[in-house]
């Protein structure tokens, strides 16, 4: 526990101006982020009396060991900058809401020749329009379904598209008068492109308009008589008011909003989020967060708009954002949130009428979702902590071992042999800083040597980043803007970045690691440990066969109860490690299998190795081919033409087939790669017996 007076900086040194500022952990780790009007001001509250501050907040500052800032010239920038640190940095004392689930949208796909209906999960893509989040996929298959009588709009994949083009027959959909069969061409793509557009103006609630037409439609072909079509019409009608009714409507004159709701208590906090458009209900979403610090429902709403906004842009953010309570100060959030529209937003609590009767619906939502997630959780909270502490009981540990660190070894009777590492913060996966690693000291089995080479790898690389963070570095200095520098003048946020400028993730420390093993991995383990002088650290492994739980230096292992929650969790971590080490095992010895001629051209990408087969057919065609007729293809020049050709010239042809029931010499072309039509490797030649012997 740290001192705060410790890493306290001098007033004088804190600017007045807005700004942003970062605690960070003995390990140099971004532990929490914050934005101030007034940098001074804010930094001061935190270095008061320990006794004076919020449980929470006084777990912060002893945890950290150092704060930095960064001067903005607005408090719009303040907001901006702030949201991208947390995204960048996940620091474990901010409020981050977590989504319970991946909620479906309906997607229509115009940024295909021919726009396609289909739900959508994850990330949202650039051309798509997105309708919903809905609470269940099913709801919208329903809701399409009907839709599709009257805008047979294409629903089906790729694959389906191209296939029923290809032979000239439509899919079932396209039989029974749900889909357009543009694929068959049926109808133009422009036409398609129109229908498509219908299809997402009803969906955005431009739907009066649509449903009127319609009707005179059915109107006219009545008086002529026509009253097949005018049958269909009226069917096509009752669809379209079906779907409508899905959706009921909840506020008048075709109001567009977005309802946030907060149910809190000490601990905890739910947000409901209910998405109106057009004066109906189209979307419905819930997060729930531990309060890891001393927030109001103002802080927790203003949380919220930055995890609901934060990549959105344009109609994606509504007019209107009725909330519970107005963050403080509200302007600069308002500002922001009309920066991500391009137009003006109404951020507001609504007093009255038929807003604030909707508002108590979702105030209602909100306080059933936590009182279910509390539910769900109050076990696996209690669970995961009675774990941990019997870990650090049987293992003899100062403490709880927060962070865990699993490493397991896999190969193919000695090939392709590889290495995980897995990580579990609190009991829970931690899949973002997993690793894996290929054993490069030696040749050959040794699970030993392999354990040892690396434990030594990883430890070594974390000693190497605390050096170069600076931990270790006397003469680190702060600048007037309070940003650490490193004595060779190396900012000391730029060295926790790699390349590519994400945070670095072999400078954290573990309080435990797992070996998949018995003794002699453990002592490898421990081995590696010593060598680089680490001895803070604890190790055990976990054997397979009794499930035995081993430690150095012992020559009988820890024997944990069948029903402890801790030998059920350091189970999961070693299946978890078992699982990860496996999977890329086979996908390394899967590429070496599927390995061809074209794989040792220098600098050829996928792309072009693919377009080179497309545009040939066959390797075989290939080498054959001239250096004008290589360059035929989109995207090779004629440098690389020439290494090309000189690689496949150096490349040894395949050998022949033989039918081994004739003898003859099959003169088939020669693939471009030795793997099977349906993407798995090809084991001829290997006994089931060895492929049973994986581990």
């Amino acid at each position: 526990m740290a001192d705060p007076s410790s890493y306290r900086p001098r007033p004088g040194d804190i600017p007045e101006s807005p700004g942003v500022y970062r605690f960070r952990d003995e390990h140099r780790r971004v532990i929490y982020v914050g934005k101030a009007k007034s940098l001074r001001q804010r930094l001061a509250n935190y270095f008061q009396d320990l006794a004076n501050l919020h449980p929470r907040t006084r777990s912060m500052v002893t945890t950290a060991a150092s704060v930095e800032w960064t001067v903005v010239s607005t408090e719009v920038e303040a907001l901006q900058l702030e949201y991208s640190w947390i995204k960048e940095f996940d620091p474990r004392f901010n409020v981050k809401y977590r989504d319970d689930k991946s909620y479906p949208y309906l997607a229509v796909t115009m940024n295909e020749e021919f726009p396609r209906v289909q739900v959508m999960r994850g990330h949202k893509k650039k051309g798509v329009r997105y309708f919903g989040p809905y609470a269940h996929a099913w709801a919208i298959r329903d809701t399409v379904d009907l839709l599709l009588r009257v805008f047979p709009v294409r629903t089906c994949s790729a694959g389906v598209f191209k296939n029923a083009a290809r032979t000239g027959r439509p899919c079932l959909l396209g039989y029974i008068g749900k889909c357009s069969a543009p694929c068959v061409g049926r109808i133009t793509a422009e036409d398609h492109r129109d229908l498509a557009e219908d299809f997402s103006d009803f969906m955005a609630g431009r739907t009066g308009t649509y449903l009127r037409r319609l009707e005179n439609r059915m109107t006219e072909a009545a008086e002529e008589m026509e009253y097949e079509r005018a049958a269909r019409l009226r069917d096509d009608i009752e669809a379209l008011k079906k779907a409508m009714e899905k959706n009921a409507v909840v506020l008048a004159d075709a109001t567009d909003a977005d309802l946030i709701a907060v149910a809190e208590d000490e601990l905890e906090a739910a947000v409901q989020i209910f998405h109106v458009r057009g004066g109906r209900v189209r979307g419905q979403r819930g997060w729930v967060t531990d309060k890891v610090e001393d927030v109001t429902t103002g802080a927790l709403v203003e949380h919220a708009l930055q995890q609901l906004y934060g990549e959105e842009t344009g109609d994606a953010v509504p007019k209107e954002v009725l909330v519970p309570a107005l963050p403080d100060p509200v302007e600069p959030v308002q500002e922001w949130l009309a920066e991500r529209r391009g137009a003006g937003v109404s951020l507001r609590v609504p007093q009255r009428g038929d807003k604030k009767a909707l508002m108590e619906t979702v105030q209602r939502n909100a306080q059933q979702s936590l009182v279910l997630h509390k539910t769900r959780r109050a076990s696996d909270l209690t669970t995961r902590s009675r774990a941990l502490e019997e870990i650090a009981e049987a293992l003899d540990l100062d403490s709880a071992p927060l962070r865990i660190e699993c490493y397991d070894i896999s190969h193919l009777q000695g090939d392709d042999v590889v290495a995980s590492m897995v990580v579990f913060e609190d009991g829970l996966q931690r899949k973002n800083e997993y690793r894996r690693f290929q054993i490069k000291g030696f040749a050959g089995q040794d699970d030993v040597r392999s354990m040892h080479e690396v434990i030594t790898r990883r430890f070594r690389r974390y000693l190497a980043e605390k050096e170069r963070t600076g931990e270790w570095a006397d003469g680190e200095t702060v600048t007037g803007d309070g940003e650490s520098v490193l004595p060779d003048g190396e900012p000391l946020a730029h060295s926790l970045k790699d390349e590519d400028g994400r945070p670095r993730k072999f400078a954290y420390p573990p309080q435990l690691v797992v070996v998949d093993g018995g003794r002699p991995q453990v002592a490898a383990a421990r081995r590696a440990l010593d060598e680089l002088g680490i001895d803070d650290i604890a190790v055990c492994g976990l054997a397979k066969r009794l499930e035995e739980v081993w430690v150095p230096g012992e020559d009988d292992p820890v024997v944990l109860p069948r029903t402890s929650e801790g030998l059920y969790l350091l189970q999961r971590v070693r299946d978890e490690a078992h699982r990860f080490a496996i999977t890329y095992q086979r996908a390394k010895r899967a590429k070496r299998f599927r390995a061809g001629p074209l794989d040792d051209v220098p600098g050829l990408g996928e792309t072009r190795k693919q377009a080179l087969i497309k545009h040939f057919g066959s390797v075989k065609k290939l080498r054959a081919a001239t250096l004008e007729q290589i360059q035929e293809v989109p995207g090779i020049g004629r440098k690389t033409a020439e290494t090309i050709a000189v690689a496949l010239a150096q490349a040894a042809p395949a050998a022949p087939a033989v039918n081994t029931a004739t003898g003859e010499i099959m003169e088939d072309e020669e693939p471009a790669t030795t793997g099977g039509s349906s993407g798995e490797p090809v084991t001829a030649g290997v006994p089931d017996e060895r492929r049973g012997q994986e581990r």
